[in-house]
């Protein structure tokens, strides 16, 4: 069994950090999925494409796979650098604006 071990990062549709603080452990699929000739849905003989564990720390993953025999890539997550203006968001009404607000 292989499997990948990796932090999810935040949702395009989302600037909140919510579900990136864990560590997931996601196992890489078996069989290749079909496609049902008349629905027209894939499916997959292949239960432990399902199986997605989440763990506090990438330490405690790792000792996981490694208890359990699991073959693992570990893939660290990139850094992001942080967005942080002089007023935050109250710099959107500020009275002592110099020009016109204007959307």
């Amino acid at each position: 069994m292989r499997a990948r071990i990796y932090r999810p990062a935040k949702t395009a549709m989302s600037s909140g950090s919510a579900k990136t603080r864990k560590w997931v452990l996601e196992f890489a699929p078996a069989s290749a999925r079909e496609v049902d000739p008349l629905m027209g849905w894939t499916s997959s003989t292949d239960t432990q494409a399902q199986v997605r564990l989440s763990f506090d720390t990438k330490e405690a993953a790792v000792a996981y796979a490694a208890e359990n025999g699991i073959e693992v890539t570990v893939q660290d997550p990139h850094g992001r650098k942080a967005n942080l203006r002089n007023m935050g968001y109250g710099e959107n009404f500020a009275t002592n604006r110099r020009g016109a607000w204007t959307h």
